[in-house]
């Protein structure tokens, strides 16, 4: 019984809070929809004033009602925005300049279809994102992009507002209209209007502030009018206030006369302000979403956001409505007012409602300056938030491409706009992620090796050898700008490591790779094959693999390999094998100078005087007529003593295997070289040049006895065998 108790009195205390948190939320909407029905409806629909309060209170009353069911807050209030109802207005404008030349008596229905079929769009639209989950991209649109678009909507609030103070529009050839007394009068106490709401209401967001100062401002007003010995007659005609518009019933503009009445001719040209209302509105939806969240502490859902922001939005068009979102200012004054749950947002749609019929009667008692300096406030606001608390948090930049795109847009329009944002957004990422370094960390095989046990005498030889293998691990997306910079760094160590044989990239972190970067690695794959060295990809995503095969740059000199762990053991596999062959191919060199020389000390001592050269099947060792600054001892393979022959070609005389040395006569005599040295198998061979030699008559005389004995030996060995010849051919 105590708890049912509980519940009957709390009950209706909720929903006297409801009632209550939407009349205080209800006051701000009667505001802002007069102010916005006077920014649409001027100029040249201002005769038309009645159908554009009626049209703006019943946006916000389908827009408050279907967002107090389908939001995700559920003390959510939604209706016409500054944002969505600067853009309702140029939309309105560019009608009325297409239909100028067009016969059509009044152009108030084909505005208000225009209004529905904008509506419709931007709800279809909307709840595609929402069933998609695509709303999140316009999280991906770049700050600059959206900040000029609301930015310049502050611009056409402002531009708007002075239409409705002094009816004219504010351009350079109307500045002469604004000289005259009474308009800058007029202009003058909108702003003093605006400077009052912003240091008092501005600051303090009582939820009655608004409508106080407003009630003030139009009783100053009118005191003002009778000291100054004005009428109310007199006011209206000298332009002061408003002239009371008719009271209009609901009109629905979807009948097929008027349907076929439409100037559908325009319907194209109009296509990027319609673009541009669709894409404002998602993106106030999408702000006033996280200004909610950040002011009231609640995670919202953007995807039910979006779909119901779309059903609402299509429901207005039915009635020839206009676009609307969800409220920032008008849901925390619901919540602080006690709102807490749908009866706030339907108590909002319910005074919206029926102010179809005494808002006209209130407009005849308005100044235009009070209204005016709302929309000034509200125009100021909105600069002040994308103008001047953005450049905190944008760097110099993306500032000034925010400030250019605020311009074009007010000159030209929203699609320039979205053109030129797009492209300088596209250009800035450019240079902010070529400037993000694509390599995490570089190591080498002496300090990070495999996880395979290894015997002391391997893990001494990777330690001596293990800058061979030189390894980078990539990150992020790499693309023209990163990967240029990859291929310098690539440039610079491989000049600083020259013993280098093994390049390995480790793509374990890289998210992308473009075409560009994929001629960037060809140029590293150039420049490591001028140097010997075995290029080696680990971790490398299908997509990445995809295209540098597609670049050839992945072909049988490249080897991919799954695993770091495995890639760096193949390598030093490599390493070892390397290094155990160059053992026992000093062992077999030692073993030979020894034979030659009869000590190993001496052997040993000439092995330290000679250049080690590997060459390959048919390269060049000598030329004939070269200087004889050199002679070979070949350990491994075998080459060919080729000379020309009258018919510019050469042919081979003699061919030398292993353990077997030339160019020993030359070196003694230092006579040109008689013929050309060809290597006729792939072969490794030591070579003794003229330098060392001398050095050595000087440093070691015995050990130079010994060569030069060697040498003699060698030559009466081949002279015995040509003498022999000699003497078979003379049969």
């Amino acid at each position: 019984m105590v708890s049912l108790s509980v519940h009957s009195r709390s009950k209706p205390h909720a929903v006297l809070n409801d009632v209550l948190g939407g009349s205080a939320a209800s006051v701000l909407t009667v505001t802002f929809c007069m102010s916005y029905a006077l920014l649409i409806f001027s100029g040249p629909l201002a005769p038309y004033l009645s159908y554009g309060v009626a049209v703006t209170f019943i946006s916000s009353a389908v827009i408050a009602a279907v967002l107090a069911f389908g939001s995700s807050i559920p003390f959510a209030v939604g209706g016409p925005e500054s944002s969505t109802a600067a853009m309702t207005a140029i939309l309105a404008s560019s009608l009325l300049e297409r239909m100028a030349a067009s016969s059509q008596a009044s152009p108030v229905v084909p505005v208000l279809i225009t209004f529905g079929i904008a509506s419709i769009a931007t709800g279809i639209v909307l709840c595609c994102f929402g069933v998609t989950r695509m709303g999140r991209a316009i999280r991906y649109v770049p700050y600059p992009v959206v900040g000029g678009f609301l930015g310049a909507t502050g611009c056409l609030i402002l531009l708007g507002a002075v239409r409705v103070i002094t009816g004219m529009r504010l351009q350079f050839a109307t500045l002469g209209q604004f000289a005259n007394p009474l308009t800058l009068s007029e202009l003058a106490a909108a702003c003093v209007m605006a400077l009052i709401l912003y240091l008092t209401w501005h600051r303090s967001r009582s939820p009655f502030g608004l409508p106080v100062i407003l009630i003030g401002g139009v009783i100053a007003a009118h005191i003002m009018f009778w000291l100054a010995g004005l009428s109310p007659t007199q006011a209206q005609a000298a332009g002061w206030t408003f002239e009371p518009p008719p009271n209009v019933s609901l009109m629905l503009p979807w009948s097929a006369i008027e349907i076929g009445r439409y100037p559908w001719y325009a319907l194209p040209e109009l296509s990027g302000d319609l673009i541009a209302v669709m894409f404002v509105t998602a993106s106030s939806t999408l702000f006033n979403t996280a200004g909610i969240e950040v002011a009231l502490h609640r995670e919202t859902n953007l995807e039910r956001e979006l779909k119901a922001t779309g059903l609402a939005n299509m429901l207005s068009g039915v009635f020839g409505g206009y676009p609307g979102c969800i409220s920032v200012s008008r849901t925390v004054l619901n919540f602080n007012g006690g709102g807490t749950g749908p009866l706030s947002g339907l108590t909002v749609a319910a005074i919206s409602a029926l102010m179809l019929a005494f808002a006209p009667m209130l407009l005849g008692y308005m100044p235009k300056f009070v209204l005016g300096g709302l929309l000034i406030y509200l125009a100021a606001d909105q600069l002040h938030r994308w103008i001047v608390e953005s450049r905190r948090r944008l760097s110099v930049p993306e500032y000034l491409s925010l400030l250019a795109n605020i311009a074009i847009i007010v000159q030209w329009g929203f699609i320039a706009g979205i053109g030129f944002g797009v492209v300088i957004g596209c250009a800035t990422f450019a240079l902010s992620a070529a400037r993000v370094n694509s390599i995490k960390y570089h190591f080498d095989g002496s300090e990070f090796r495999s996880s395979l046990d290894r015997s002391r005498d391997d893990q001494a030889v990777l330690s001596a050898h293990g800058g061979k293998i030189q390894g980078l691990n990539l990150q992020s997306y790499l693309f023209f700008g990163s990967a240029n910079r990859l291929y310098q760094h690539v440039k610079a160590l491989l000049a600083r490591h020259p013993e280098c044989r093994f390049l390995m990239f480790d793509f374990k972190l890289v998210t992308g790779i473009d075409s560009s970067a994929a001629y960037s690695f060809a140029q590293i794959k150039r420049a490591a094959q001028d140097r010997g060295i075995k290029l080696v990809l680990v971790h490398l995503p299908k997509a990445t693999e995809k295209a540098l095969r597609s670049s050839e740059f992945i072909t049988s000199e490249v080897s991919v390999v799954p695993e770091l762990d495995h890639a760096l053991e193949w390598c030093e596999n490599e390493i070892i094998g390397q290094h155990q062959g160059l053992a026992q191919e000093e062992a077999s060199l030692r073993q030979w100078f020894t034979q030659i020389l009869g000590d190993e000390k001496d052997a040993i001592a000439l092995m330290h005087r000679c250049e080690r050269i590997e060459v390959d099947t048919g390269e060049t060792i000598v030329r004939a007529g070269d200087a004889a600054d050199s002679m070979h001892f070949i350990l491994e393979g075998r080459v060919g003593i080729m000379v020309g022959t009258d018919e510019s070609r050469t042919t081979r005389v003699r061919s030398l295997g292993r353990y077997t040395t030339i160019g020993e006569m030359g070196l003694v005599s230092r006579v040109p070289r008689s013929a050309t040295i060809q290597a006729e198998i792939a072969s490794v061979l030591y070579a003794l040049n003229a330098d060392q030699f001398e050095a050595i008559k000087t440093d070691d005389p015995a050990l130079s006895h010994k060569l030069l004995t060697y040498f003699v030996s060698v030559m009466a060995e081949r002279l015995t065998f040509a003498n022999r010849t000699i003497a078979v051919l003379r049969r």
